[in-house]
């Protein structure tokens, strides 16, 4: 049996696989700050034998969570000299442009513990100064007389030759093997000198937490099964050992809402659609990436706390291209200070959570607005839901301010919620390039079959998919994932000017090292797959392309494809293309997948019942356009292969409900997936 489990802001998920291709769900609600207590409770909920146990994968938000409520550890910085305030310089390019009081982020090491050393490289890697050993004994007794516990070291073009980085390492492990360090060149060997500080910062500040984290998560697995294979989910999309997340956990920075994307790319390439939109609406956040032609799309160029007022921090290690905003089932409806309705990014959480939970909650969130309209059943929730203290929050804090029904109120926050929910999928689709007509959306978390084919219809696709346990859809994801280890070097070259012999060289190490760190973990040499990119520019731009490179000795006949395909994705992204124009490696980029064995999925059998045996009752529902319309609803895990459904509709699961318009019908697949097709 495989297992996995995903930790989200309102409920953690389980999803189970057995041998047979069954498949199993459970949901429990989140336990901070104890968090593994809410993966043992799912699991008991789950029923599960943990005997049975084989494989157990785990996704979390411990490391964002410590990020953004600054909740990590005292943490120090040693630099090179003349490097000092890199965190505090950051870059020029604000986001707020015309804002004269803007402020740059506070830097997570204040200025007190950024220290100096003399050391320095060339750009080629080569010592111009050698490491000050006895300045950097100063600097250790100096953060122990301040009770630091972790430290980061990044020094100027370690990215090129790390060897001073591993000299002071070595170093501080043998005075103070207590205290947690990082170095730059472990997380990334990019270049980017404050991007590269910032990540080896934020790596540090978080390594403590995460150590003492996985270290409770696996005592108490340890009391209900010992044997099992344990993964943690990273933000590029695999999965690594339990061991090597607590040496970079900076890399589980997006551990849950990316499985959901790879999962979305997975059950595409069943299913034949490559072309896939990826939407996952939680109880906190909405997150969306786009799949072209089955290819899950990574960056470095990651930043969290990011947005129109705010540079955010950056964290140059791989993840997965995904746009989130805080709209989620939490999300509380609100009315600023110039009387326009507002939806997120605050969020009930998952304590006292909507006001439909009964648990203290008095913000009216779209939940509890869903339920107003009769998109949500009180019958569908865990607990007895009091609809006259729903209806009572939302008439006081937004009905009764704009003079409007409740009923009006609650399509209101509906609505608003939709549209900030469409822009980022504009974001990810249109602004880049792509038509939305030509991708099919597949929408997952409690939810994303809420509101996704009311965006399917705005957005112009034809095409929805509402995958089997979409609730807890980021948890299947996981159990389909391969272990994963990104090797990025920065190896800056004019391509008219390479040296094949150099640059075929550099590969060979890169998967030398791939196939040593798999062998490490007990992954053989056989299981370990290549992937490899550059990162690509025309002279004098800033900006790259990343762009495939087969494998095997590279020649300039290859490079010459290599080129045609970086000018013709430069053209998509940008619209132009120069093909007249010198062009620069900048990154050479390797993916090693070491394969593990994935669950069959498991075909949906004749249950025997009708359309009529699935009919659960037939209640009024409040649609746009439409007012309300008496609308059948289904019982999903009664529904057959040969259901064809013609909207409006609500077809209703244990944790979740698909809304189905008017014009709009479903049918179901072979493996029980919902199929919404609109008529756009």
């Amino acid at each position: 049996m495989r297992v996995a489990t995903d930790i989200g802001g309102t409920f953690t998920d389980l999803v189970y696989i057995d041998e047979t291709g069954k498949i199993g769900v459970a949901k429990s609600h989140t336990t901070p700050p104890n968090f593994e207590h809410g993966v043992l409770n799912v699991i008991k909920e789950s029923g599960i034998d943990t005997k049975l146990l084989d494989t157990f994968i785990h996704g979390t938000t411990v490391i964002i969570n410590a990020l953004t409520e600054r909740k990590g550890v005292k943490t120090g910085l040693i630099t090179t000299k003349g490097f000092r305030d890199v965190l505090e310089i950051a870059r020029g390019n604000r986001p707020d442009l015309f804002n004269i009081q803007y402020k740059k982020p506070t830097p997570f090491v204040p200025r007190y513990l950024r220290k100096e050393i003399e050391e320095r490289l060339n750009y080629k890697g080569e010592i111009i100064e050698k490491l000050n050993v006895d300045r950097l004994k100063e600097i250790i007794e100096y953060f122990k007389s301040e009770n630091v516990e972790a430290i980061a070291v990044s020094y100027l073009h370690s990215y090129s030759n790390p060897v001073h980085e591993i000299e002071t390492v070595k170093y501080i492990k043998e005075v103070w093997p207590e205290v947690a360090v990082t170095a730059s060149h472990e997380v990334t060997r990019e270049w980017r000198e404050y991007e590269r500080t910032s990540t080896a910062v934020l790596n540090s500040y978080v390594k403590p937490i995460a150590s003492t984290y996985i270290d409770r998560l696996e005592k108490e697995l340890s009391k209900i099964e010992k044997d099992s294979n344990k993964y943690i989910m990273q933000s590029n999309g695999g999965t690594t050992t339990f061991e090597q997340s607590k040496q970079t956990p900076i890399n589980m920075v997006e551990s849950g809402p990316v499985a959901g994307i790879y999962g979305a790319a997975i059950l595409g390439k069943i299913l034949g659609e490559e072309n896939i939109i990826a939407f996952d609406i939680g109880g906190t956040t909405a997150k969306c990436s786009l799949i072209d032609g089955g290819d899950v799309k990574v960056t470095t160029e990651y930043n969290i706390e990011r947005n129109e007022r705010s540079a955010g921090y950056p964290i140059k290690v791989p993840v997965v291209d995904i746009v989130e905003i805080g709209n989620g089932g939490g999300s509380i409806a609100w009315i600023d200070d110039g009387g326009s309705l507002r939806v997120g990014p605050q969020s009930s959480g998952a304590l006292p959570g909507p006001v439909a939970y009964g648990k203290g909650g008095t913000e009216p969130t779209t939940t509890d607005a869903n339920l107003v309209v009769g998109r949500l059943s009180p019958k569908n929730f865990d607990n007895d839901v009091d609809m006259e203290k729903v209806k009572e929050v939302i008439a006081e804090k937004i009905a009764n301010k704009f003079e409007v029904s409740v009923d009006e109120a609650a399509l209101g926050i509906i609505r608003i919620a939709n549209s900030n929910m469409l822009n980022a999928l504009k974001l990810i689709s249109v602004r880049k390039g792509y038509d939305p007509r030509e991708f099919t959306l597949v929408s997952f978390g409690g939810g994303g079959s809420m509101h996704a084919p009311a965006l399917a219809k705005e957005l112009g696709v034809r095409k929805v998919i509402v995958p089997v346990a979409s609730s807890v859809f980021s948890a299947w994801g996981m159990l389909m994932t391969d272990l994963r280890h990104d090797y990025i070097q920065t190896f800056i070259r004019r391509v008219d000017d390479i040296d094949y012999e150099e640059f075929n060289k550099l590969l060979v190490q890169q998967e030398i090292k791939a196939i040593s760190q798999y062998e490490d973990e007990g992954v053989e040499k056989d299981r370990v797959l290549f992937t490899r990119y550059v990162d690509l520019r025309y002279i004098g731009q800033e900006h790259t392309v990343k762009v495939p490179v087969p494998n095997g000795v590279v020649t300039k006949d290859t490079m010459a494809d290599v080129i045609k395909k970086f000018h013709d994705t430069h053209e998509q992204l940008y619209t132009f293309k120069l093909e007249d124009s010198p062009t620069e490696i900048v990154n050479v980029h390797l993916i090693a997948l070491g394969s593990v064995q994935k669950p069959e999925l498991s075909k949906m059998e004749h249950n025997g019942l009708s359309l009529q045996d699935a009919l659960k009752e037939v209640r009024p529902v409040l649609y746009e356009d439409h007012g309300w319309i008496d609308t059948k609803v289904f019982d999903r895990s009664k529904l057959n292969t040969d259901a064809i459904i013609e909207g409006p509709a609500i077809i209703e699961e244990s944790s979740a409900s698909t809304v189905v318009y008017p014009d709009q019908s479903v049918t179901v697949d072979i493996y029980g997936n919902l199929i919404i097709k609109t008529g756009v």
